[in-house]
């Protein structure tokens, strides 16, 4: 195994695992904000990784869709929340679903603002391995994973973070059931995304994720993403 590629899957895992982990925790910290004990009880307000893992979608999904050259998102052991705790359930589930993603926004911003800060001497910083390494490889691949993550997430459809724009429109009398379906949906949701590329001979997902956050990241970075 080349050096160059030591350092992609070493980047990848610091750029995974801290989006995975905030992602979650902003999930918890919402809810706890808006009155929900839930999160902080079941102790996952942590930025402890151990305790976000998911087996398959922390490690395997990840590095299936690194070695098929596929975009790299995953996912975390869900941040569980009570939505009968907030005064608004609907209001709430959305603020806390957003959360998430909000927070993977943050991280890429916060990529691409050093990267902005660093352009004057990024010459002089790429001429060490260490600082090419840095600049070029790690800076743009927390910025993707994290608009990843967050695109993603954003996908209207359960079990992800913008099924809570759903839960905006449904009757307060249907949420129980809304919220029942969601505990469901989530073992389809993976099979379609792993078969759906093969059986229709297009990967929507990849196309999605590379139109939308592959496009913002080159418009934050002050050089192009490849």
């Amino acid at each position: 195994m080349s050096g160059a590629t030591i350092a992609y899957y070493i980047c990848a895992i610091l750029s995974f695992v801290p989006a995975l982990v905030l992602h979650e925790v902003a999930h918890g910290f919402a809810a706890y904000k808006l009155g929900d004990p839930t999160a902080k009880s079941a102790g996952r307000l942590s930025l402890n990784p151990l305790r976000h893992i998911d087996p398959f979608g922390t490690v395997v999904l990840p590095l299936m869709l690194m070695v098929l050259n596929m975009p790299i998102f995953g996912y975390a052991k869900p941040v569980p929340y009570n939505p009968s705790y907030f005064k608004d359930p609907r209001k709430g589930d959305a603020i806390t679903g957003f959360a998430g993603p909000c927070a993977n926004l943050l991280m890429a911003g916060v990529a691409a603002g050093v990267a902005w800060s660093l352009w004057p001497v990024a010459p002089g910083l790429v001429q060490s391995a260490f600082g090419e390494y840095f600049y070029l490889m790690f800076l743009p691949m927390f910025c993707l994973i994290n608009l990843y993550l967050m695109f993603f997430n954003l996908i209207p459809i359960p079990p992800l973070d913008g099924s809570s724009i759903v839960a905006l429109f449904i009757p307060e009398r249907f949420l129980p059931q809304w919220y029942s379906i969601q505990h469901y949906a989530f073992p389809i949701f993976m099979i379609c995304i792993i078969a759906l590329p093969y059986i229709i001979g297009v990967n929507p997902f990849s196309w999605y994720l590379d139109a939308t956050a592959g496009n913002l990241a080159n418009l934050m970075f002050p050089f192009e993403i490849s």
